[in-house]
């Protein structure tokens, strides 16, 4: 499986703990991913939207942390303008935070998000919230504040592996954007024992 899988997240925490431990199972089951160092200054954001242009699958890691970042928030509309264009299936993670939260701009993500609103232009501000209104629209995964990480992080491979099997099947980069499109966000339902994870642990809302 050599498709990019672009992780898109806020937060040396979430860094140093979540992406951590999901990157690595990435690389237990082969798959290749780039991960976004945003604390790292100096960087030229026009090479990173390259590399979402060259994903074929992004993860947006939604945190309670996220929308402080106009950096986040920039690569989230960049990665709403491939999916428009067929080029890019994006997969919302809802990391303890509640999915409405981010698409309304409500709870503590909308804290964040305003506050860095205040301080941004009008137009930014638009894009921003018109890219969070297409992601949190699409199919994604909702890990609890109380939930083990093991399993969800298992979730979020297979359905990683559906789309990237898809796209070997089709052959066609504009084929495999619908693969998805028809199934609903699911939450982790906190099974006391990740290892023998089912999918009948996961609810649809």
């Amino acid at each position: 499986m050599s498709s990019l899988v672009f992780f898109n997240y806020r937060g040396a925490k979430l860094r140093y703990s979540f992406v951590s431990h999901l990157s690595d199972a990435f690389e237990r089951h082969g798959i290749n991913f780039f991960l976004d160092n945003h604390e790292q200054r100096g960087k030229d954001l026009a090479n990173l939207f390259v590399r979402i242009e060259e994903s074929r699958i992004a993860l947006a890691i939604f945190s309670t942390r996220y929308a402080e970042s106009s950096w986040c928030m920039d690569e989230l509309v960049k990665m709403k303008k491939c999916v428009d264009k067929g080029k890019l299936q994006v997969i919302p993670i809802f990391y303890k935070i509640r999915a409405r939260d981010v698409r309304g701009q409500t709870g503590k993500f909308g804290d964040k998000f305003w506050e860095l609103a205040k301080v941004s232009r009008g137009d930014k501000i638009k894009k921003w919230k018109d890219a969070l209104e297409c992601i949190t629209g699409k199919m994604g995964l909702s890990l609890g504040e109380k939930c083990s990480e093991a399993g969800f992080i298992m979730e979020i491979i297979k359905e990683v592996k559906i789309v990237l099997a898809a796209i070997g099947r089709e052959g066609k980069e504009h084929n495999y954007v619908s693969v998805l499109k028809n199934k609903k966000r699911k939450i982790w339902n906190c099974p006391y024992e990740p290892v023998h994870y089912k999918r009948s642990n996961i609810q649809k809302f």
